[in-house]
Order: structure tokens, then sequence, then C-alpha cells
């Protein structure tokens, strides 16, 4: 669950997921100062309190709030290790596996100072639905890690083998939104 900050009520979590791309040196949907990083983690949640389910939420303007996560090279990231390592089990396009007794709430830095503003999703139909909370400070990743995610496949079993390089949206201009910080 998600409560306080720029929140009212309490959001649920939906989903996590990472964006990335082609090479370590930008693969986040925000930049500070026109700097990106290596990658970024969304913590997804739906606002419970107000609405029935998840996708009723995505349709309203307080529905979702997404907590982002910079990822920065640096030391392999122990936490994301037992991510990384179950990559191989889903590596072709709708493969499925268990994942039990994990909180995502390791994947945070020890600051929970951010930014927040209203926006949308980041993924068609690109819904303004969503209370962005970007965290201020960033979590490693080796380079190892990081090669773990782009050796995922966009591809089928039966269909020629295409790596997922790069799922990331560029930063898009603010258009007069309010950034705020706590």
């Amino acid at each position: 669950m998600l409560t306080g900050g720029p929140l009212s009520g309490t959001y649920r979590l939906r989903q996590i997921h990472f964006h990335w791309g082609s090479n370590d040196e930008a693969g986040s949907e925000h930049a500070v100062d026109g700097m990106k990083y290596a990658a970024e983690l969304h913590v997804v949640h739906w606002n419970a309190e107000k609405y029935s389910s998840f996708v009723e939420a995505a349709r309203q303007s307080d529905g979702l709030a997404v907590m982002a996560v910079f990822l920065k090279i640096g030391e392999c990231n122990p936490q994301l290790k037992k991510i990384t390592d179950r990559l191989d089990t889903i590596r072709i396009k709708g493969k499925k596996a268990l994942f039990t007794n994990f909180d995502p709430s390791c994947l945070l830095p020890k600051s929970l100072d951010y930014w927040t503003y209203f926006g949308s999703l980041t993924v068609p139909p690109l819904l303004e639905s969503v209370i962005w909370i970007v965290l201020r400070e960033p979590i490693s990743v080796c380079s190892e890690q990081l090669a773990k995610f782009r050796s995922l496949l966009s591809t089928a079993e039966d269909e020629v083998a295409c790596c997922l390089l790069r799922n990331f949206r560029p930063p898009q201009p603010l258009r007069g939104r309010e950034v705020r910080r706590n």
C-alpha cells in the first residue's frame, strides 16, 4: 500500500516493471536537469479506496500513483539480482513464472525524498491518470544486470528471436505541469 505525501487515500500495489535502453547511457523515462539514467523502475499503484478496479482507476485523474526509481550504473544490486536471476525463465514473449516472497520495497533507496507531479501513463493509451512520485536518490545496477533485461525477447517461441533492447519513452515536455518536491 502507498499512502501520504501527495496522495489522499490509499493506493494498492498493482505491479512493478522496468524501462531500459539499448546501452547503459540512457533508459530512464524521466530526466533531472537533462540528465538521464541507465534505467527506471516503476512501482504502480491504484486508488483502491475510491475505485473498484485498476481498470476503473486508470481512467480517473487521481486513479494511479507510480513511484519511479532511477537506476544508475554502479555495483551489482543484490536485491535486483532476485529478479535478474529469474529473467531466463521468462525470456520468450508470453512465458510466465511463479515469483513469490518478494517485497518490492527492498528495491527502494534509503532516502524517500521525491519530486511529484500529475501526468500520464508512459505507454498507450497515455491516460492522464498518474500522480508521479519520482524518488530523488537512485539505486545502483551493474552493466551485467541491465544486459539481462536486454536479453529478453519481444518475440514468441515460434518467431525469429528479437531482443527487447529498448522499452522507454523519452522524457516529454512539462507542458505547464508543476513539479513539486517534499
